[in-house]
């Protein structure tokens, strides 16, 4: 089974990102908001990662962030359907409660 996070698992353009965007078929939590296409027609599920610097200034704790999403999208890419996400991190996490934003991910993914 591979648990990589390749090139094809990511968004990457601006129309990707878009497309995504313009669907309005968005979830919250409290840390993390996902945004949600239709069928991609890849057979695979891909991510997109928002990280703001109203979330957080400093850029590691921006890039542990994302750091967290994908280690939790790539060892669970294989239960997801095939769609385009796009994470948007509202509030910041660090290491105390990053396994309450995994959770709250597993929660909006999964729906």
């Amino acid at each position: 089974m591979d648990n990589g996070f390749g090139r094809q698992y990511r968004l990457l353009k601006t129309d990707d990102f878009s497309s995504v965007f313009a669907l309005k078929n968005r979830r919250s939590s409290a840390l993390l908001q996902v945004m949600q296409s239709g069928a991609n027609g890849l057979g695979h599920a891909r991510l997109g990662l928002v990280v703001g610097k109203k979330a957080a200034k400093r850029a590691n704790a921006r890039n542990y962030m994302k750091r967290v999403i994908r280690d939790w999208f790539r060892l669970n890419k294989h239960t997801l359907p095939p769609h385009d996400f796009v994470v948007r991190v509202k509030m910041s996490f660090t290491r105390t409660n990053a396994a309450e934003a995994r959770a709250q991910l597993a929660r909006l993914m999964k729906r």
